[in-house]
């Protein structure tokens, strides 16, 4: 009776423990099988992106898996500068585009949760120019002039997350929009010098909206908008407000807007195509992506670069919900919030968004088998991941490769993840 009663409350605690995240542990290095993933059929993935590689279809990859905590998968392939023949690395440095926008989000939910804001407050009670929206009406091909009728109601940062608000792209957005943002001034949302993201949104709350806010998903400028506003609500520049909370605390130390001079050279080169479809270097300065300058605009939307490790931290942390090296970054309900449902009735293709995440569906996940709850977005230069709370797994492919023809090798890249369980 005496050892049946100590069983019990040994067992309540590790549960206590268990739910209060206390004694998560960070990732770290483990085998296959100890993770019930089978090393055999993991191999199957080298045989694809070594076939992907050999055909000329990419210069190189990374690829990166982990499941319950353990690094299974973390290998390089092909080349990170195709005219030096330089061998790609683990730990190579990757322009990871919009993946900034999951880190963004994140950092805005920080403050979220400081009392800071509230999702539905209208953007105009912290950036004055976002008053009393308007959306395009009219639009002149001749002179660019065009014509607004008024928005229905205002932009709230619940649509800012959600890219509910209206917001287009400037450089890769409709053909419409581009000439009226150019004409506006408004940046492509990289980076540079000239400007800063400040400067650049407040002319973004003067422009016309492509439909009232609520109304569709419009990928755009959204969060670039959250990125000031982490500004204005938090007192400091965005690349020393995410250093100091987010990136300092994880031990992101390979994560930046501009590249210190140490990390140049960990730098992948970009690669395009030619008519053929074969990978061929790309001349840098059309990479349009100022990661090796010191600049001043910190773009929220596209203007980070990291590298597979340090981003696969960041997803641990809120498969841990909240929690990565027993330090609390997030509540476990505000990882909650941020990879449910937040756009209702609308959808990405069979899917859902959340605050700052593509949300897989219980439709979404008959494509691939990717877990219905699982989140993820990708980067403009090729690179994808998701983090599957169910199967506590973390998976994640990095090329820089714009165009690429052969893409499928990150849908191939997700279903042999898949297949590889085997538990």
């Amino acid at each position: 009776m005496k050892q049946s009663i100590i069983i019990v409350l040994a067992v309540t605690f590790l549960v206590l423990v268990s739910c209060n995240n206390v004694t998560v542990p960070g990732l770290h290095p483990g085998s296959p099988e100890s993770a019930g993933v089978s090393a055999g059929r993991l191999a199957r993935i080298d045989t694809v992106l070594k076939e992907y590689i050999d055909s000329g279809w990419i210069a190189g990859a990374v690829g990166f898996i982990s499941r319950n905590g353990k690094i299974i998968y973390h290998k390089a392939f092909g080349v990170s500068d195709i005219e030096n023949n330089t061998p790609m690395r683990t730990d190579n440095i990757f322009r990871i585009a919009s993946q900034t926008k999951a880190i963004v989000s994140v950092g805005m939910m920080m403050l979220y949760e400081e009392g800071k804001f509230l999702l539905d407050d209208p953007v105009s009670k912290y950036i004055p120019e976002f008053k009393n929206p308007a959306v395009l009406d009219k639009f002149s091909e001749r002179d660019t002039s065009y014509t607004t009728l008024p928005a229905r109601r205002e932009i709230t940062i619940r649509d800012l997350f959600t890219h509910t608000s209206g917001i287009d792209y400037a450089g890769i957005g409709s053909d419409v929009m581009r000439k009226i943002y150019t004409k506006g001034g408004i940046r492509g949302g990289f980076g540079g010098d000239e400007v800063t993201i400040g400067d650049d949104m407040v002319r973004l709350g003067k422009m016309p909206l492509v439909h009232h806010p609520g109304e569709k998903f419009t990928y755009g400028l959204n969060v670039d908008v959250i990125g000031y506003l982490i500004e204005i609500l938090s007192g400091e520049k965005l690349d020393i407000w995410l250093k100091k909370r987010l990136f300092g605390p994880l031990g992101m130390n390979d994560t930046w807007f501009y590249l210190p001079p140490d990390r140049h050279g960990r730098l992948v080169k970009v690669s395009t195509e030619n008519r053929e479809g074969k990978a061929v270097s790309m001349p840098q300065n059309l990479a349009d992506y100022p990661l090796l300058a010191g600049g001043k605009y910190f773009s929220g939307g596209a203007g980070l670069s990291s590298t597979t490790g340090d981003y696969a931290i960041f997803l641990q942390m809120l498969l841990n919900r909240g929690v990565y090296n027993g330090k609390r970054l997030l509540a476990r309900r505000t990882v909650e919030l941020i990879t449910s449902n937040q756009i209702g009735d609308l959808s990405i293709g069979r899917n859902k968004f959340g605050l700052g995440f593509e949300i897989m569906t219980e439709e979404g996940q008959a494509q691939l088998g990717i877990t219905e709850g699982s989140f993820s977005w990708g980067g403009y230069y090729g690179t994808i991941y998701w983090a599957d709370p169910k199967e506590r797994l973390v998976g994640q492919l990095y090329m820089q490769q714009v165009p690429i023809s052969h893409s499928d090798i990150e849908n191939k890249f997700k279903a042999m993840v898949y297949q590889a369980l085997d538990d």
